[in-house]
Parts: C-alpha cells; structure tokens; sequence
C-alpha cells in the first residue's frame, strides 16, 4: 500500500504499522543529523552565521563534509557583477532561493525556484545582473572549485577544507568561538 492510498482513509492495521517507529538500534558508525530551523526560510536572520568572502559575497555553511569531501552552503551576494571564474572537481547541484545569476559561457539563466547541475571539469563565471540587489542560492558541491583566470591558469582553490576554516576564523573573531563551526562538521 502506498502513502497516497493512506491519506485520509481510516486508520487501519497496516496504517498503525505503517506509523510505528523503526524498533531496532540504529547503526553505532553514524555521524549526527544536522538541523538548522529556519535555514532556508529565514534568509534575512543573524548576519552573524554568514561567513564574509568579499564585502558584497558571503556564504552560511549548512553541511561541511571534511570526511566525504563536500559542503552545502548559501551563497549570498548583495551586489552585482562578476563573482568568480571556477572549475569543478565534481558535480555542483544548486537551487535559487533568491534573485537570479547566469554563467557568461550559458545562455541560460538561474532564477528564482531554479535548480541546476553543474558537471565535473566544467569552467564558467559566475555573474549576478545589474538589476538584482541580492542572490542567495543553495549549493551542493562535491569536490571542490578551483579559481581561473580567463586561460584556465588557477587563481585560488575552495573545498570542504578550507570552508571550515574560514568559517572557524570568522566565528571566532566575531566571539562565537571557532568550534560554533563544528556543528556543520560531518
């Protein structure tokens, strides 16, 4: 029986065992949930979680996964212009929450609602249009970026690594302490 069937029907034996929670121990190797109540919903929160990259470019970090080599984060931009010119490591999954930006070697553009995937080994610059005042965007990236100059000579290097370090500097200049990162640490 599927949930679809389930809804609203009377509560039945299958729908009791359907709602009963899974009885056994769960794995001992299991690394801890990660929960941020308004993560997503509540962009315009404490200014204090987002990590400062520029003075217009801020990420928040939601998963740093030192040990798998990924991070979710929420990239936030509040001027427009270019952002940056990377390569990807591996693949790159990003929703739009807000505003709107576009690659210069696409035509197409990443709005509000948007979801894209971004192949391994591709290269592109990141640009946010005039008329937007602010773009935050949810990205998954696996891998890493590296940063390249228009010949594809590296300019700069990004991972799950060095997210967490510059999130571990910020909070503890701001007087969060450096392990208020640790709970995005997986």
């Amino acid at each position: 029986m599927n949930v679809a069937t389930r809804v609203g029907a009377p509560e039945s034996e299958d729908d009791a065992i359907a709602r009963t929670p899974y009885q056994l121990p769960q794995s001992a190797d299991l690394v801890g949930d990660i929960v941020i109540p308004g993560a997503i919903g509540d962009l315009d929160g404490d200014d204090r979680t987002w990590i400062p990259q520029s003075e217009h470019v801020s990420f928040r970090p939601l998963v740093l996964s030192v040990s798998q080599g990924y991070y979710v984060n929420l990239l936030r931009v509040r001027k427009a212009g270019v952002l940056s010119r990377h390569r990807h490591t591996g693949p790159v999954h990003a929703v739009v929450l807000r505003g709107r930006w576009r690659y210069l070697e696409h035509d197409w553009v990443a709005e509000t609602n948007t979801f894209a995937f971004e192949a391994p080994g591709e290269v592109h610059t990141l640009v946010v249009p005039d008329d937007v005042d602010e773009m935050i965007t949810l990205f998954h990236v696996s891998g890493g970026l590296v940063y390249v100059d228009p010949f594809g000579r590296p300019t700069g290097y990004e991972d799950a690594h060095t997210k967490l370090a510059a999130a571990r500097a910020h909070y503890e200049a701001i007087g969060l302490g450096a392990s208020f990162a640790d709970q995005f640490v997986r």
